[in-house]
């Protein structure tokens, strides 16, 4: 039976809701503050804790290792300084074009709509990113327009942030239809991790707008365990795939999270249950603040061997890293597998 409990709410009102004081979230989960909170209160004044109700309803209480929690929670090794973490590891401000505008790849690019999101992942790249400096304004538009058209190669719009989905629909329909008055772009891309943690965002009118754009519309969610993804979430994903628009998920590989063979395996199963493809599977950025989540190469490599062997083909996301610079992203080589 799916939870209706979070479908009374509107999205919007669970988005003005959320969690933002370390000892309620213990509290909810039953946690001794002692250890944690301190740490947590010190982390989060730098990069505050943010995540809606409904996501913690899927923690397990009692649990300070729970792999959902540990995402969230503001920790105090994020304030130690290492060698090679840093503000800026995708040289993201190196690639800014115009306001609101990445150009790092040939034929796509990225627009930042918006610095909100729902949930401050504790691995943020773009944690320390200066969004209020590059964010596009309405007067900006032709100016972006004027960018694509001098850029003949480019035929895919990535929307991105912050996260695209906290917008109103009515400024996501704007862009969508400012988009698609560009004849050379025929794709448009949402990467979103709204889906998993509020996914009632995915509202009728939201769906409509999608589905009717004349733009292939692929919206890339981000899942990091099968424990993110519940009935309720499974129903709202599955109404994307009803609507036509092409499902993928990213990813990351955290230390604690999801570095188990089982648990990627789990997750890429219960992703296509939910008619949902397996499409990237990312190696740590390493931003400053989220180094206690890295894993060593080796590791990884091991880790996604297994993972071959074990997944069909067609389940098996790409594992890559994302290089400052680089014209696409990095596949990272383990062995070869021949077509299963």
């Amino acid at each position: 039976m799916i939870n209706y409990l979070y479908r009374e709410q509107n999205w919007k009102s669970q988005l003005n809701d959320l969690i933002t004081d370390p000892q309620e979230l213990l509290d909810i989960l039953s946690l001794s503050p002692d250890v944690l909170l301190s740490g947590a209160i010190l982390a989060s004044q730098q990069f505050k804790l943010r995540v809606p109700r409904s996501f913690v309803d899927k923690m397990e209480k009692n649990d300070p290792f729970d792999p959902l929690l540990l995402q969230v929670l503001p920790h105090h090794l994020e304030l130690e300084e290492h060698a090679g973490f840093i503000t800026d590891p995708l040289g993201e401000e190196a690639a800014t074009q115009l306001p609101g505008v990445l150009h790092k790849y040939e034929s796509r690019f990225l627009l930042t709509l918006t610095g909100a999101c729902a949930i401050h992942c504790r691995y943020c790249f773009r944690r320390h990113f200066p969004y209020q400096e590059n964010l596009p304004k309405n007067k900006d538009w032709l100016e972006i327009k004027t960018y694509i058209e001098s850029q003949p190669y480019i035929n895919e719009v990535i929307l991105s942030g912050g996260d695209p989905l906290t917008l109103s629909n009515q400024k996501i329909n704007t862009w969508l239809e400012r988009i698609a008055s560009i004849p050379q772009i025929k794709f448009l891309r949402i990467h979103s991790r709204v889906p998993i943690v509020i996914p009632e965002r995915l509202d009728q009118e939201l769906l409509n707008t999608l589905a009717c754009s004349r733009l292939k519309v692929i919206l890339v969610i981000h899942s990091n365990h099968a424990n993110e993804i519940d009935e309720r979430t499974q129903y709202y994903l599955k109404q994307l795939h009803q609507h036509n628009i092409t499902l993928l998920n990213q990813t990351v590989l955290l230390k604690g999270v999801n570095d188990s063979v089982k648990v990627l395996q789990n997750l890429s199963y219960r992703l296509f249950e939910c008619n949902v493809m397996p499409y990237y599977l990312h190696v740590l950025d390493k931003v400053k603040g989220a180094q206690h989540f890295d894993l060593s190469q080796d590791h990884v490599t091991t880790l996604y061997n297994e993972l071959l062997a074990l997944l069909p083909g067609y389940l098996v996301p790409k594992l890559v890293r994302e290089i400052a610079g680089e014209k696409n992203k990095t596949p990272i080589v383990t062995q070869f597998n021949p077509t299963r």
